[in-house]
């Protein structure tokens, strides 16, 4: 019984210093020092933070183990934590509570990581740091109340990161700024605060105005790492130091034209100047019948590094190419904007109208190959290329209407372009589009018959009003990856097959054997094939007579 009394009593004696030790985590180094415990983890296919970091550490320090975000409370549990290393991670993502719990945190460290943004109110949870190091990131953004919850900084690295345009106000609004030269007089303490903002793409137009004067006036106790700021655009400042430049104030557009009604007789050429003045640069964007213009060339020039002048071409004017374009500019101050009015001279009043070219029918059409290049939200945007002796001065003609129109709409392309958008498609309707040499008559293989649908899956969420039907010959697919389009070299008959088909599957919800594939336009045959015109209740069948087949069926692909 002795024996046992004694045993028990060392037992009680040792309990309280043995419970305040941990265990170190699996494939990590612990150590112990006058400032603390620390974990050191290297080089470890960690992933995440673990949950099971022992609560007693001053010290963390987690490196190149592969951690891809700070989650919320991912260090809550070690509340006596003041230093927190995790350089040369992949963190990417930073929860706005991730640091909850770290009151006495004092150092933050997230050199070479792949940080596009912060969330600058996480760190009304440390109210205690003094050093924050973020160089070697993605960061592209630094907002105005960035700063606002770091009373206590003295360190702030945002060196390497990409960094091209910031408001002075970020460090206007920083409390230690505001305060720190009263403070330190006062008391007579002798402390910097360290600023690195080098190797950043700074845009040294107005925006950058105030950040530049801030610079240029920072003088101790704050202290930049590398003085020496450098523009990266734009191209009249590139590879300027700060020191060298003067920046003007922002300004918001103004648009104005030379002339503003034009009056111009049928197939001539118009050109419409447009003069803007900004700063900085605006975007520039014509409009027409509340539509923005997409077969129409518009050029820009600078004139000087706040007044650019557009132009946009119209070539060969026809009637529909009459009434009012507005040329509309803005910038992130506002917009602005200018109308032409662009007149067609009657027949009888412009002797210099030249003789009605009729459409004439010529083997030089024999070479132009047209598909469809993409499928936009509202619309199609068709591509041709054609070999012509002079192809930088060739004009075309497009030819466009629903399917069962005798007459087409005509729109004339100058030469270097290649690329048309018709948009505003009707849903369920079939159409034809034809590209032709200026003022010819359509051949076969110059044309695409195409119908537009509304099959809108439940499984593909976002904006799709027009949904081009996938046919080749008079087979209708369902080719996620792309598209294709019957020329007008297929039967017709083969083709409202085709749709019916079509229809028949959006009735009954399902497949019909024979009528739909996945693959590539390399899989498909372009030759006559029973199968492509087969319906599907239809048995096998001996091949029909060639009248009956699908002759000479050929497809545009989109990508």
């Amino acid at each position: 019984m002795d024996n046992f009394g004694v045993a028990l009593r060392i037992t009680l004696v040792f309990y309280p210093f043995t419970s305040g030790l941990s265990t170190c985590l699996t494939g990590c180094s612990c150590t112990d020092d006058n400032l603390g415990r620390s974990l050191l983890c290297m080089e470890t296919s960690m992933g995440r933070i673990p949950d099971n970091i022992p609560h007693d550490f001053t010290k963390i320090r987690i490196e190149n183990c592969h951690l891809t975000e700070l989650p919320q409370g991912s260090f809550s549990k070690v509340s006596a934590l003041e230093f927190l290393w995790l350089n040369f991670n992949e963190i990417t993502l930073m929860n706005v509570k991730s640091l909850d719990g770290l009151a006495n945190l004092t150092e933050l460290r997230l050199q070479g990581n792949k940080l596009t943004s912060v969330t600058w109110t996480a760190f009304q949870d440390t109210p205690k740091l003094k050093i924050l190091d973020l160089k070697h990131n993605r960061l592209d953004v630094l907002p105005e109340h960035a700063l606002r919850h770091l009373p206590a900084l003295t360190y702030l690295d945002l060196s390497f990161n990409q960094l091209s345009v910031i408001s002075k106000d970020v460090f206007m609004s920083w409390p230690l700024y505001q305060t720190a030269e009263k403070t330190w007089g006062k008391e007579g303490v002798v402390s910097n605060v360290v600023l690195a903002l080098h190797d950043n793409p700074w845009l040294c137009d107005c925006r950058l105005k105030g950040f530049v004067e801030f610079i240029r006036t920072v003088s101790p106790p704050i202290i930049l790492m590398n003085s020496y700021l450098m523009c990266s655009g734009p191209a009249s400042k590139a590879d300027k130091f700060f020191h060298e430049i003067q920046l003007k104030t922002c300004m918001k557009p103004v648009a104005s034209a030379p002339e503003t009604n034009i009056t111009l007789p049928l197939g001539a050429n118009a050109t419409l100047t447009c003069l803007v003045k900004a700063r900085p640069g605006p975007t520039i964007k014509w409009m027409y019948s509340l539509k923005i213009i997409r077969g129409f060339a518009a050029t820009e020039t600078n004139t000087d590094e706040e007044t650019i002048t557009s132009e946009l071409v119209i070539p060969s004017l026809h009637l529909a190419d009459q009434g009012l374009y507005t040329c509309t500019v803005n910038n992130f101050i506002g917009n602005s904007s200018v109308a032409i009015t662009v007149n067609i001279s009657p027949f009888n009043s412009s002797a210099l109208l030249p003789p009605p070219v009729p459409m004439v029918l010529s083997d030089e059409n024999s070479n132009i190959d047209i598909r469809i290049a993409k499928q936009t939200v509202y619309g199609i945007t068709l591509e041709w290329h054609a070999e012509t002796d002079n192809l930088a001065e060739t004009w075309f003609t497009i030819h466009f209407s629903k399917f069962d129109l005798p007459k087409k709409e005509m729109i004339y392309i100058g030469p270097g372009i290649n690329t048309y958008s018709l948009n505003d498609l009707l849903p369920v309707t079939k159409y034809e589009v034809c590209v032709t040499l200026k003022n010819h008559k359509p051949k076969e293989g110059q044309c695409i018959v195409f119908v537009t649908g509304s099959d809108i899956s439940e499984l593909e969420q976002r904006e799709r009003l027009i949904h081009i039907i996938v046919i080749v010959c008079a087979m209708v697919l369902a080719v996620p990856v792309g598209m294709f389009a019957c020329t007008t070299e297929a039967r017709f008959s083969c083709f409202d097959r085709c749709v019916n088909l079509w229809k028949k599957r959006r009735l009954h919800g399902g497949n019909l054997q024979g009528t739909e594939r996945q693959g590539t336009f390399d899989s498909l045959q372009a030759a006559s094939d029973e199968g492509l015109c087969r319906d599907s209740e239809e048995k096998p069948k001996k091949r029909r007579k060639s009248e009956d087949r699908c002759k000479g069926g050929s497809a545009a692909q989109l990508y």
